[in-house]
């Protein structure tokens, strides 16, 4: 099958519509934010994050391998795109209603309301992104993928340094002084004292993804309807596909522990992205525009990470690159946990501005080592896998990815609420790193075996 330039370019720009979901509301933005401002407690904040990111993870790990199966008998990807295309652009928009608490206020409802748009809002991400990798493969041949994989990756980032920008420079107003980081008065007359400017990043983002997605559904081809059947049959089949795709994966040993150590490695980086923003904000109490500037400086290493990752997966091959990236995101994880608003490395004194330069320039380097780490992996799986299990191999892809994406925000609210530290807490992200490397380590040994 041979895909125009242009089918290529609106697969692409998938990743451009995307990235603001985890730019600006699960990372820079949004989740600083809720914990910080809209609970006014940090640690309550956190915890309360981390909870809806695991429910979230749940029910992806539950439903997406399923539903992957269910695309493979069915033929066709595109619908399933645009059904959780509209969940997550409902999600978004009902972000807005994130209103700080007023005083003496009780805002229960509130909570709940904007941690279910979250949960809605990364689902639809989550399963469109499961269908929209299952294309991959169909559009270039198997020595271009890791270029192809990289460079979505790259306009991901591109797109969410975009997005940063627009909030930043016209949305997003400091509340002393009413000006945006630009010194502008935010446009629509957003007023910063209610945070009408940070609370702008769910319908831009709905907006922003309705734009950008466009061009996959015009351009990029669809796989051929396979099979008409109802969705109840194709349900039971694909029940049945997935429970004999399980067994398959588990007597294949370099595939079994390759999908075992993605899903530990996987959970530490949602983690580390999930409360890397909301750890900035509680050591040094970074307003949105401080965090917004240190997103856009993670968003610029993470595109030029992710297009030289992608030129070297197709030389070192993708288990090198998943293997380096995760060391370094081991380190760097420890690196920024040693950095306190007065001391770097935990105990060696450095004033303020020393401390907030150290902690940019590791987040740098863990953007950096993110978009490899994440292209690489989508792009070994693709070659492991048959052309027509492919989408119900990137559903078993996207389940071991979240099957206990749950457990990481997870320990990281738990931990955070018994230590009632911040740093104790995210501090458990690094063993889901180590642990995901170690079994890495195995799986490259067992494939190595005749």
């Amino acid at each position: 099958m041979t895909v125009s330039r242009r089918g290529i370019f609106g697969w692409l720009m998938f990743d451009w519509a995307t990235q603001p979901v985890f730019t600006l509301i699960t990372t820079f933005i949004f989740a600083p934010y809720f914990a910080g401002r809209f609970m006014e407690d940090g640690v309550a904040g956190q915890a309360y994050w981390g909870y809806a990111t695991a429910t979230a993870g749940i029910l992806i790990a539950v439903l997406s391998p399923l539903l992957g199966s269910i695309a493979d008998i069915t033929g066709r990807r595109k619908p399933w795109i645009a059904s959780f295309s509209v969940l997550l652009m409902i999600g978004a928009l009902l972000l807005w209603f994130s209103e700080p608490l007023a005083p003496g206020g009780s805002h229960t409802s509130a909570i709940f309301l904007v941690l279910g748009a979250y949960i809605l809002v990364t689902i639809g991400a989550e399963f469109s992104t499961v269908f929209t990798n299952a294309m991959m493969p169909d559009l270039v041949p198997p020595e271009r993928l890791g270029r192809l994989s990289g460079t979505g990756w790259a306009i991901g980032y591109a797109g969410g340094l975009v997005s940063l920008v627009i909030m930043l420079g016209f949305l997003v107003a400091s509340p002393e002084s009413g000006k945006t980081l630009l010194g502008m008065v935010p446009l629509f007359g957003l007023d910063p004292v209610a945070a009408e400017g940070t609370r702008a990043t769910g319908p831009l983002t709905a907006l922003w993804y309705l734009v950008f997605v466009l061009p996959l559904f015009l351009f990029t081809p669809d796989s051929a309807k396979r099979q008409s059947m109802s969705f109840a049959k194709a349900a039971r089949q694909g029940v049945s596909d997935l429970i004999t795709r399980v067994k398959r994966a588990r007597q294949d040993r370099p595939l079994f522990l390759y999908l075992l150590a993605h899903m530990l490695y996987v959970d530490g980086l949602i983690a580390l992205f999930a409360f890397g923003g909301i750890y900035a904000q509680s050591v040094f109490g970074w307003d949105t525009t401080k965090l917004g500037i240190f997103g856009i400086f993670l968003t610029i290493t993470g595109v030029a990470g992710a297009l030289i990752g992608g030129r070297l997966n197709d030389r070192l091959g993708s288990i090198a690159v998943i293997k380096g990236s995760i060391i370094i995101l081991i380190l760097s994880s420890i690196a920024i946990l040693s950095v306190e608003k007065t001391a770097i490395l935990f105990v060696v004194p450095v004033s303020t501005s020393v401390a907030e330069l150290c902690y940019y320039l590791i987040g740098g380097v863990i953007g950096a080592a993110a978009g490899p780490l994440q292209s690489a992996s989508r792009t070994y799986l693709a070659e492991i896998t048959q052309p027509h299990e492919r989408t119900g191999a990137y559903g078993l892809y996207a389940m071991v990815g979240k099957v206990t994406s749950f457990a990481g925000p997870l320990a990281v609210g738990l931990l955070t609420f018994i230590s009632q530290s911040q740093r104790i807490g995210i501090s458990a992200l690094i063993v889901f790193l180590v642990a995901g490397f170690i079994v890495l380590t195995f799986a490259a040994k067992s494939a190595r075996q005749p």
